[in-house]
């Protein structure tokens, strides 16, 4: 009964809109240029949104006609409503206002969350966005660029990384350097077939020993030294190994 219903209601419908169609036919002296009005825009933009077999049922003009006429009513409404109602946000008060910047200027390291949270509880309503927008603005130092940190701190800075050498016998060995960026001097070295994370651990910690002037913080060479020691690598460095493995690569 229900479906009998829907089908009988969706014919009418389907009947209503051709009748209109041929009332604007009709009334149109020129067949190249229909004559629509406000009415027959309504009606359609009316019908697409409770009817979904409204396409099939248009002949007269475009389906993306009627989706135009229902956006630009919408953009109508809204330029209406601005008009004739209050537009924007609400105004803060005055005394709001001078609230937060006297609050704001008292207490620096108040952001505007606190400065929100602390209106809230004198019974002052307001978003946190207007608190922002109305809270004293700060003079910060300026703050060093990343060419003058270098500059200040080159004599401690030190570069890492490994890179590859093919030999003859057709092997791959892996070279890992430590430069110093001061003097761009090569601080530490050493070759080997397969390296691991404690292979390279163990290259950092002889790289900065506790007799050098340019070394980590004593808490991350330790550190490294306990996680080599606990692979049972040791921290012993090897010349011969060394002197082996770079002698095998420029053969």
């Amino acid at each position: 009964m229900l479906t009998g219903f829907r089908q009988q209601a969706r014919l009418q419908t389907e009947i209503i809109a051709l009748r209109h169609q041929l009332t604007v036919l009709q009334r149109t002296p020129y067949p190249k240029r229909l004559l629509l009005n406000r009415t027959d825009r309504c009606f359609w933009v009316w019908l697409s949104r409770f009817w979904s077999g409204w396409r099939s049922a248009l002949i007269i003009v475009k389906p993306e006609t009627v989706i135009g006429w229902h956006r630009r009513g919408f953009q109508w409404y809204w330029t209406w409503k601005i008009r004739h109602g209050r537009p924007g946000r609400p105004k803060v008060p005055r005394e709001t206002r001078e609230l937060i910047r006297t609050m704001s200027r008292e207490n620096v390291i108040w952001g505007a969350p606190r400065i929100r949270s602390e209106l809230l509880k004198l019974g002052i309503k307001i978003s946190e966005a207007s608190v922002a927008k109305y809270m004293v603005r700060h003079h910060k130092p300026p703050s060093q660029t990343w060419r003058t940190f270098l500059q200040n701190h080159i004599s401690q800075l030190g570069s890492i990384d490994f890179f590859t050498v093919h030999t003859i016998w057709f092997e791959v060995l892996f070279v890992f350097v430590v430069l110093a960026h001061d003097r761009r001097r090569v601080l530490h070295f050493n070759v080997t077939a397969h390296p691991t994370a404690a292979w390279t651990a163990q290259q950092i910690v002889e790289a900065f020993p506790f007799d050098s002037a340019k070394r980590p913080a004593s808490g991350s060479r330790s550190d490294l030294r306990r996680r080599v020691s606990e692979t049972g690598q040791g921290v012993g460095y090897q010349r011969s190994s060394q002197r082996s493995e770079v002698s095998r690569a420029t053969r």
